[in-house]
């Protein structure tokens, strides 16, 4: 295969889900004749150090609002790394890399969405701006095969419009001695452990996770709460909510979450915006069962009841009894944890995604 060149344009390569996806893409596609560059907006970004070639990111350095200079920035490291084709990835860095290739003419896009539209992008001119953008694109794709029917459902449509689902290192997230890990984490021996996983974002929902488990620890006194993870507008108000419950934990930014998914019996993922779960992926790849809110992608990766739980989580009265209901059959839950494994392995390996976007790339590399 012939060597291409591939410049990710982000927002910044802050810990996320998208963000961990674009790590995982560069540094798997580099043994296929990949190069990949990254051009961040704003900062490189703690996971900027996952990638195999760190020297590779850029950083265009915008601050607040618009600024024509990251658009020239952005045109200079098109230039600088030859790029064959640009991946963006959500709306804001598809506005800059329009402008700064003219619409797509001087160097071909490809546009990733990776959530579901929060409430702000749907609004009218939000939708018209989108659709004025993805002309300039050679490919949409999303990680959900929800997304794209949110996107034909607002009239969001493409010639090239495909879900490719996210992928997990099976290898790396797998499972382990959970009790060592717990110990590590100074849990009690015997503990239950919830968690969540992701920066304290407004979408995230920690809030109504807190509210469900102050409801649920009285009956549970094994029952522990760990919040994995750092950064994000909602990071103190998080922590002032939790300050009263000596059993809910937070153990910071991890560059390496996996010990910590080893300690857990059960993720929960509140979240209203996913578009497909890393954590989800990562957690099941673990062994360790996912309570994930309807929608948001988890459709696509858990069969209810069988290696996870799909539950309408919009308030934490309800969170609160899809927790009683898993923690009053804990046995249930290490069964789960081993069809999860199973799931991961079999239909979210890092390499079936790594070949869709491969195929991807190299197709509209030379169309």
């Amino acid at each position: 295969m012939s060597a291409l060149t591939v410049l990710h344009v982000v927002t910044s390569l802050d810990p996320g889900g998208m963000e961990n996806g674009v790590c995982n893409i560069a540094n798997g596609l580099a043994t296929r004749g990949i190069r990949s560059h990254v051009a961040c907006l704003e900062r490189p970004g703690a996971f900027a150090a996952r990638l195999s070639s760190p020297e590779n990111v850029h950083v265009l350095g915008k601050r607040g609002g618009f600024s024509l200079r990251a658009v020239f920035r952005l045109a200079k490291a098109i230039r600088g790394t030859s790029a064959a084709l640009l991946h963006t990835h959500n709306l804001g860095p598809l506005i800059y890399a329009s402008l700064a290739t003219l619409g797509g003419r001087t160097c071909r896009i490809i546009h990733g969405e990776h959530a579901l539209l929060a409430p702000w992008e749907l609004q009218p001119r939000r939708i018209r701006q989108r659709t004025r953008l993805y002309r300039h694109c050679r490919a949409i794709h999303t990680v959900s095969d929800g997304q794209i029917e949110e996107l034909l459902r607002l009239g969001l449509r493409h010639s090239c419009l495909v879900a490719i689902a996210n992928g997990v290192d099976t290898g790396h997230f797998c499972p382990g001695d959970s009790a060592a890990e717990k110990a590590r984490l100074k849990l009690p021996a015997g503990s239950v452990t919830i968690g969540l996983v992701g920066r304290f974002g407004p979408f995230k929902r920690h809030d109504a996770l807190i509210g469900a488990f102050a409801e649920i620890a009285p009956r549970f006194p094994l029952a522990h709460l760990v919040f994995i993870g750092g950064g994000g507008s909602e990071e103190s108000r998080i922590r002032e909510l939790a300050a009263p419950h000596p059993r809910i934990h937070f153990t910071g930014f991890q560059q390496d979450p996996a010990p910590f998914y080893r300690a857990l019996d059960l993720l929960v993922i509140p979240s209203i915006n996913e578009g497909m779960s890393n954590a989800a992926l990562e957690a099941m790849a673990c062994g360790v069962p996912v309570l994930g809110n309807l929608g948001c992608g988890h459709e696509q990766i858990i069969s209810n009841g069988g290696d996870g739980i799909l539950a309408d989580l919009s308030s934490p009265g309800r969170v609160a009894a899809e927790l009683t209901k898993l923690l009053e059959t804990r046995a249930r839950l290490v069964d789960m944890g081993s069809a999860a494994r199973m799931t991961a392995t079999a239909k979210f390996s890092l390499t079936a995604m790594l070949d869709r976007y491969e195929q991807l790339y190299r197709a509209h590399a030379r169309a």
